[in-house]
């Protein structure tokens, strides 16, 4: 009988230990699903202000061509155009 009983002991201790190390494995998992949640929140954020920065960009770009560089001549000279364009619209509506 005694052969059983320490079978049963050993049993139990390795049963024991699977429970420790399943229990250890859970917070290891709630803890990697929390850092996951973290992680995108600060992906999302981070894509939310390149989003900003690329229309700051753009409103930046936009204004040292009109500005006139030397760099953005042509582009200076379209957006002009384009300006006038609107105008002449704007205006052919309001005499209707």
């Amino acid at each position: 009988m005694s052969a059983i009983a320490e079978i049963i002991d050993t049993l139990e201790n390795k049963v024991e230990k699977l429970f420790i190390k399943m229990k250890g494995l859970e917070k290891n998992n709630q803890d990697l699903k929390s850092k996951l949640t973290e992680t995108a929140s600060i992906i999302q954020t981070q894509s939310q202000e390149i989003e900003a920065l690329k229309t700051q960009y753009e409103t930046l770009k936009v204004a040292n061509t009109l500005l006139g560089s030397d760099d953005n001549k042509r582009d200076t000279k379209l957006k002009i155009n384009s300006l006038i364009r609107e105008i002449d619209y704007c205006i052919a509506q309001l005499s209707d």
